[in-house]
C-alpha cells in the first residue's frame, strides 16, 4: 500500500478552479504510472482527518491538489504521527490560490510540480510545530503575526466574497488603521520586545503566493528563519511594498532577520495569525523545528 498515492483534492480551492484543473493533472499521474487513490474534500479540516486515517491505513505518498490551505491539513494530519512512526512524503498539485510553498522551487507551478511527482524526486523538509493554548500545529511555509495577519484576519472574516478587490480593501482599512506593536518573545533565549509592523517565522522564501518575505530562508537548514520589520509609518510601508516582492524589504534600516531554532512567546492572550494561508486566533505559546522530518516531492 506504501507505492500508492493518496490524494487529497480540494474542489474549492482558487474559487472552484481546482476542481476543474484536478482531473487533467491526475490522469497525467496516471499516465506516468502512478497508482492514485484520490479524495476529495467537502468542508474545511476535512483533509486532516483523511491524510491521518490514510497514514494510519499505510499509506506514506500523499498529494496536496488545492492551495497552501489544502497542504496545512494534510500536513496537520500526517503529525505527529510522521515524526516517529514513519516517514512520509508530501507532492503538491498547485491549483488554489497561493500556492506559496512550491513557489521557492519553480514558477512552472502545475507543471513542474507534476515532473517532480511522476519522477520520484524527493528533499527532506523541516517541520515547524507550533504550540499553542489550545494544542499543537506543524507548518512548513510559514507563520505570520501583525500588519500581514491583520490583513488576511479581515478580508476573511468580512471581505472574502469581494475576490481580489476584498484583498485590496483589505490592505487599505489595515493601513489606516496601522497597529505596530510588540509581541514579545525569546528567540533561542534572547528577549526582543521591540514593536513591529510584522513578524515572520519561516520555513520557506514565500508567503501569500508571491512575497518573498524570508527570502534567507530555506527548507533543510534545520532553523526557522525569523523576521522582524519595525515601526514603520505609513508613507514608508506604501513606498516599500514593492520590496516585500523581491526580498529587498529586510534591507530596510527597520528590519532584521535572524535563525532560531526555538521561538517562544510571552503574549498575554489570542492574537491573530496567518499559518501557511490560514487565518486564525491563537494564543501561541512556542515554535521549535522538526529538522527534515517530511519528504517533499519538489
Amino acid at each position: 500500500m506504501s507505492a500508492r498515492y493518496f490524494t487529497i483534492v480540494n474542489p474549492a480551492a482558487g474559487g472552484g478552479r481546482c476542481g476543474k484543473l484536478a482531473p487533467a493533472a491526475l490522469d497525467r499521474l496516471r499516465a506516468a504510472g502512478l497508482a492514485l487513490e484520490v479524495r476529495e474534500t467537502r468542508a474545511p479540516g476535512e483533509a486532516t482527518i483523511l491524510a491521518r486515517d490514510a497514514y494510519a491505513a499505510g499509506f506514506r505518498n500523499f498529494i496536496a491538489a488545492g492551495g497552501d490551505g489544502t497542504g496545512f491539513e494534510i500536513v496537520n494530519g500526517l503529525f505527529p504521527a510522521a515524526a516517529s512512526e514513519g516517514r512520509a512524503a508530501l507532492g503538491f498539485l498547485p491549483l488554489g490560490t497561493g500556492n506559496s510553498f512550491l513557489r521557492d522551487f519553480t514558477e512552472r507551478g502545475a507543471d513542474y510540480a507534476i515532473e517532480a511527482i511522476a519522477a520520484r524526486r524527493r528533499r527532506p523538509c523541516d517541520v515547524i510545530r507550533l504550540n499553542h493554548a489550545g494544542g499543537t500545529l506543524f507548518y512548513i511555509n510559514t507563520l505570520n503575526i501583525g500588519f500581514a495577519a491583520d490583513v488576511a484576519t479581515l478580508v476573511n472574516r468580512r471581505l472574502k466574497r469581494l475576490g481580489e478587490l476584498g484583498y485590496l480593501v483589505g490592505v487599505l482599512v489595515s493601513l489606516a488603521r496601522l497597529r505596530r506593536r510588540p509581541f514579545p518573545l525569546r528567540a533561542d533565549g534572547e528577549r526582543d520586545e521591540r514593536r513591529c509592523l510584522f513578524l515572520a517565522f519561516s520555513n520557506s522564501k514565500f508567503t501569500g503566493g508571491k512575497m518573498m518575505i524570508a527570502p534567507n530562508a530555506s527548507i533543510d537548514s534545520g532553523a526557522i528563519e525569523y523576521v522582524h520589520w519595525g515601526p514603520i509609518g505609513r508613507l514608508g510601508l506604501v513606498r516599500n511594498l514593492p520590496a516585500l516582492f523581491d526580498g529587498s524589504h529586510i534591507r530596510h534600516p527597520l528590519a532584521s532577520r535572524r535563525i532560531a531554532t526555538r521561538i517562544e512567546f510571552d503574549l498575554t492572550g489570542p492574537v491573530d495569525v496567518v499559518v501557511d494561508g490560514e487565518v486564525l486566533t491563537l494564543e501561541v505559546k512556542s515554535l521549535e523545528v522538526l529538522p527534515g522530518a517530511l519528504d517533499v516531492m519538489v
